[in-house]
């Protein structure tokens, strides 16, 4: 086992203890995976006023990761993820706005969205005794924005995030956490359960509601069914049949296969709340299987961003269509109870050393395998060597 780095405040005389380079993924424009470069010369960041910098145990993948680097968010993309996940989109350039704060994105960036590490330094205005904590960073920051309403950035996409060994975060939406469980199955939460949880919060769960699950085999998928579960739900999920037992383990009453007659297989009008990442032209066909005054959240479009609804159903049903990107305060406070609490259990199907990001993204976007899968950066205590991406 490699020695952690000791922690060190910015008023330190041994600050110097902290390696000045650091191993990195840039991502260095909008593309295909060759715009990841792992290097292992990036600087290492200071905290800033109120904020910590973190020595990074361990980093999840998510789709946010992909569509960053592809451009996705730009709205001169009308297709699926998928369609541009290895290569990128020729219709969108470097200073597109192409993020999730609809601005342009600065470049180099490093992304990751998900961290799980310890404090190993704090700045100006952030208690000293936070050093050595272990901790989660909230993904969705509000502090960026002063805390106004509707407003966020995402972590490693308007700021720096966790690809890395060292990470700057602000020190109010860095949270400790007091778990078992190793810094890979903590690094799976952030972005997949807090996108879920928030999905529940937003359309207000509660026990002996029936909640249909689409994407249920991916990180976020997987995380509602656990987290709807938890509220007492009877869930419904959508799968492939090769990942059916996973997502059945984890709390789905029934799993229907991906491609099955909804209608025949769920029901008509007989699902409380739909909780969705896919998106694509199925909104309009699912949305009739809502009851009257039923919920539909959606958190992301995979499956591409254009679907045509016919508005009826929704004002004579009094349906609702619940966007939900930004998070109160309280749904990552609630995840780290009930990470404390063992209330959930993450899938991580798979680990990657930094340097194979590249491979990493490709068993992501092949959707090999369920649940999460997360990369390790070298330890900072050791020479970080550059390796095949």
């Amino acid at each position: 086992m490699t020695t952690p780095i000791e922690p060190t405040t910015d008023s330190d005389p041994h600050t110097s203890r902290l390696p000045s380079t650091m191993a990195a993924v840039h991502l260095t424009g909008h593309g295909g995976l060759d715009k990841l470069e792992y290097r292992s010369d990036v600087p290492v960041p200071s905290p800033g006023t109120g904020e910590v910098l973190i020595e990074v145990g361990a980093a999840g993948i998510n789709n946010t990761d992909i569509n960053t680097r592809i451009g996705w968010y730009s709205k001169t993309v009308d297709g699926a993820t998928e369609t541009g996940a290895a290569t990128g989109f020729d219709t969108v350039a470097d200073d597109d706005e192409a993020s999730w704060s609809g601005t342009a994105l600065t470049f180099p960036r490093i992304q990751g969205a998900d961290v799980c590490g310890r404090i190993v330094s704090v700045g100006p205005q952030v208690d000293s005794n936070r050093l050595g904590q272990r901790v989660l960073v909230r993904n969705m920051l509000r502090s960026y924005v002063d805390y106004r309403p509707y407003e966020c950035w995402t972590f490693g996409s308007e700021c720096d995030g966790g690809f890395a060994q060292f990470a700057v975060a602000p020190s109010q939406e860095t949270h400790a956490v007091d778990s078992g469980w190793d810094d890979v199955h903590l690094a799976a939460v952030p972005c997949a359960y807090s996108t879920a949880e928030n999905m529940l919060h937003r359309a207000h769960v509660t026990a002996g509601q029936r909640v249909l699950v689409f994407g249920a085999s991916g990180g976020v998928g997987m995380a509602a069914v656990q987290l709807a579960k938890r509220r007492g739900a009877t869930v419904l999920a959508v799968s492939s049949a090769s990942k059916a037992a996973q997502v059945r383990q984890h709390g789905a009453d029934q799993v229907i296969e991906r491609g099955a007659d909804l209608a025949a297989e769920v029901g008509t009008q007989s699902v409380d709340v739909i909780v969705d990442v896919v998106g694509g032209t199925a909104v309009s066909a699912n949305l009739e299987l809502l009851r009257f005054g039923g919920k539909y959240t959606l958190a992301g479009a995979i499956g591409g961003p254009i679907a045509e609804v016919d508005l009826r159903t929704v004002y004579l049903r009094d349906l609702s269509l619940l966007g939900c990107t930004f998070q109160e305060d309280d749904v990552f406070a609630d995840l780290i109870g009930y990470i404390e609490r063992n209330e959930v259990s993450p899938l991580v199907s798979k680990t990657y050393p930094l340097s194979a990001i590249r491979r990493a993204q490709e068993d992501f976007m092949g959707k090999t395998y369920p649940g999460k899968l997360v990369v390790v950066p070298p330890s900072a205590a050791e020479p970080s060597t550059e390796g095949d991406v």
